[in-house]
């Protein structure tokens, strides 16, 4: 049995008890406590504020050179992979996440924290093309302190894509994860420890978005804030931001669409389907939850895709062959519950789930079958409401132009899946929905060298990619005279002085 972490906040590189409000963490599967501890209150983040501001003007950190510092990185990376069974046993307790997933995230944070060293190391800064007597450079600088606010779907994945970069800059970074999924972040912060970090340049303040939330934002010494979560509190947050110019990025909701052509590969876009939606239990920004098939083909694969969502394993996610786990949080169930009895009071007609699975196996837990509802218009609200969980909605198309606008016509612009073995036709379709990732016969497939990011309301900015490093770094241009010179404006006054 692995122990979990005993509760204790990151503070500014020390280890103590939080003075805010209490935080429970359950296991989602039969709703047994985790650990109870005290989040942090706004006095804690006050401290982590003014450690991290004295730690990020030491010389000793702001002026190493940069593979001095990505050797720091490098070792975080080392520590993760080596306690990657650990850190996924802790995930799968505190999300409820399966633990062949939560390895996965595990194994996907050593490689961001790896890359962004990497990137580190081979970034240049720029001579500029000479255009006067002046040598002309572009350099890159930390800001200094970076808020990391992170969800609680996949904290460890999160935390290395806001954390590395951050840090690669040479930043200090104060995290705070959700409260629904305080404990891996904690476990992250021990192994930041033990990778030598010198102390004040990390912290990790689980809390209430009003107390941390508000305070990393609000606060005039950090420079930029990073967010994952909800559009509602992101919209907040850059209204917040803007009062005192300071750059945010935000990765928010989505509802996202997935598009089956009838030329499509039908059991590669079957598969891809469900893995679109009901991986991670469909606790996912770039869930694919709107499914518009061609109608030539449309009820022969919705059939088959009830009948094969029927099959798929529900089940505790220590077990090997769960494909589908138990959701987050018991609150969180029955907000999913009260989006799929809105979608039926509408007219929707429920073809599989629709309801919590039967059986002493679930009886304790946060279950909820996978659903795929029919019957609904676009304009819908289960259309175009986010869920965040295992609900599909299925659409008929009749066209290109036809199945373009109804994918544009939604708030959100995060993600698309599209099907088909005709590539101009993937092309022309990609290309003009709005959207920030397009995956072509795939989905959720990701790489830390590709940018992500949404548009509309799914966000602003991007993360991931050579230039995320760049994001949380101020550019300087230097001018160098090299006439050797007095300047000519000021000539005439001088020709008459002593």
């Amino acid at each position: 049995m692995i122990d979990l972490p005993e509760g204790k906040l990151f503070v500014g590189g020390a280890w103590e008890e939080g003075t805010g409000p209490e935080i429970t963490s359950i296991f989602p599967a039969d709703g047994s406590v985790n650990r109870v501890l005290r989040g942090a209150s706004q006095a804690d983040g006050l401290r982590a504020i003014e450690r991290a501001r004295a730690a990020q003007a030491d010389p000793a950190w702001r002026n190493l050179k940069a593979h001095e510092r990505a050797k720091y990185l490098y070792a975080i990376a080392d520590g993760i992979e080596a306690n990657a069974d650990r850190i996924s046993f802790i995930q799968t307790r505190d999300t409820g996440k399966t633990l062949k997933e939560t390895k996965a995230l595990a194994m996907s944070a050593a490689g961001t924290f790896r890359y962004f060293g990497a990137v580190l190391e081979t970034s240049d800064e720029a001579l500029t093309v000479q255009r006067g007597d002046a040598m002309t450079l572009s350099v890159y600088e930390p800001l200094g302190l970076v808020g990391a606010i992170t969800p609680w779907n996949s904290p460890i994945a999160s935390d290395a894509q806001k954390v590395a970069p951050a840090l690669a800059a040479g930043n200090a970074v104060l995290l705070k994860p959700a409260s629904w999924s305080p404990l891996v972040s904690l476990e992250l912060a021990r192994i930041v420890e033990a990778a030598g970090l010198p102390k004040g340049l990390f912290s990790v303040l689980p809390g209430a978005g009003r107390e941390i939330g508000n305070l990393l934002v609000d606060h005039p010494d950090i420079a930029r804030v990073s967010f994952t979560g909800g559009t509602t509190t992101g919209r907040q947050l850059a209204r917040q931001a803007a009062e005192k110019l300071m750059p945010v990025s935000l990765e928010l909701g989505g509802k996202s669409p997935t598009i089956v052509f009838a030329d499509a590969d039908i059991d590669q876009a079957i598969a891809g389907v469900l893995f679109g939606i009901f991986s991670s239990t469909g606790q996912s920004c770039i869930a694919g939850a709107r499914l518009f098939v061609e109608r030539p083909i449309y009820d022969q694969f919705v059939s088959r895709l009830v009948e094969v969502t029927k099959r798929l394993k529900v089940g505790n996610p220590f077990e090997a062959d769960t494909q589908v786990a138990p959701l987050i949080h018991f609150d969180h169930r029955e907000s999913v519950a009260e989006h799929v009895e809105a979608a039926r009071a509408d007219g929707g007609e429920i073809l599989c789930g629709g309801r919590m699975p039967e059986g002493a196996d679930y009886a304790k837990g946060a279950y909820y079958l996978p659903t795929i509802i029919a019957g609904l218009p676009n304009t819908a609200r289960m259309c175009r409401e986010e869920v965040f969980g295992p609900v599909l909605a299925v659409l008929p198309f009749d066209s290109e132009e036809d199945v373009i606008a109804q994918s544009n016509d939604n708030s959100y612009g995060l993600a698309l899946g599209l099907w088909t073995k005709d590539f101009p036709k993937a092309w022309r379709v990609g290309r003009a929905i709005s959207t920030g990732t397009v995956w072509v016969n795939t989905y959720k497939q990701f790489s830390i060298s590709t940018p992500f990011g949404g548009e509309k309301d799914s966000g602003i900015g991007r993360e991931k990619g050579r230039e995320g490093m760049r994001a949380y770094m101020a550019q300087k241009s230097i001018y160098t005279d090299l006439s050797g010179k007095p300047h000519p404006w000021a000539l005439p006054a001088m020709e008459g002085a002593a």
